[in-house]
């Protein structure tokens, strides 16, 4: 897991330019602080979402959270791996069979991952079309249930400012109840009342949809992958040559990252 530099810097920016306002706009920082405020952004958001999904998505969903700032696993270094082992499964197949390649390589060790499904797939005898829609199913279903969280970080980022508004309405009838007819506590109250959409607001746009975009952006390189993945598994199955498969997994990949080390 790596830091992502730009994501960061990002962060920090949209931190800094709210900073910056306030620094040289007032002295006096605390009345940007309301514990009771935030609470109401936080609490409503996450009350919200417990309702609208099972828990332990919403639970899953801060986790994507704390993986904003992090790099997408899927990258052009992945990629290479990835049809360099390809290759080195269909010289095995080409040269000894199928049943050799389960003796002489090791089933990858990522869980239940698409890669590890396509191996299983492949070692029980599934071929051409029938293995390629086997794969397609796999593929989508991984991608469905990995989006799930960032649907929960797209409810929350809609819910955070209406959660805002709430807190700030109540700030408001609070203000007015206990003004006694006296107009100049209501500068001081409005204040405190508009806190709350100001948390909302900053919520939903610096962290919740920023977390569903990084969110869909890796899954969409992740799906990516699996495509490239599928079609190389074909072809192994079908007992195509390591050149082919490496020009077929090429096709997909930028030209500055793609793979030569088929015999030619």
């Amino acid at each position: 897991m790596h830091i992502s530099l730009s994501a960061l810097f990002g962060f920090i920016l949209g931190l800094g330019l709210f900073a910056t306002a306030v620094f040289f706009n007032t002295s006096n920082y605390l009345m940007f602080f309301s514990l009771s405020s935030l609470l109401m952004v936080i609490g409503g958001t996450v009350a919200a979402a417990m309702i609208s999904y099972d828990g332990r998505y919403v639970i899953l969903a801060f986790e994507e959270i704390l993986f904003t700032l992090t790099t997408a696993k899927v990258n052009p270094v992945k990629l290479y791996e990835d049809v360099g082992t390809l290759i080195d499964w269909a010289k095995i197949v080409r040269s000894q069979g199928l049943v050799q390649l389960e003796k002489k390589i090791d089933k990858p060790e990522d869980g239940l991952s698409f890669l590890n499904q396509s191996f299983m797939f492949l070692l029980t005898g599934y071929k051409g079309t029938q293995l390629y829609r086997l794969l397609q199913h796999s593929r989508e279903s991984i991608y469905e249930s990995n989006m799930r969280p960032a649907k929960v970080l797209q409810t929350m980022a809609s819910t955070a400012p209406a959660f805002g508004m709430v807190g700030t309405l109540v700030g408001l009838i609070i203000m007015l109840n206990s003004m006694e007819g006296d107009p100049t506590k209501i500068g001081s109250g409005l204040a405190v009342a508009l806190l709350t959409t100001l948390y909302g607001v900053l919520m939903a746009q610096l962290i919740l949809k920023p977390a569903a975009r990084k969110l869909e952006y890796k899954q969409d390189l992740e799906a990516q992958r699996n495509q490239i993945l599928a079609e190389g598994i074909v072809l192994l199955s079908k007992g195509a040559s390591p050149s082919l498969i490496e020009d077929t997994m090429n096709s997909y990949l930028h030209p500055k990252y793609q793979f030569r080390r088929a015999d030619r």
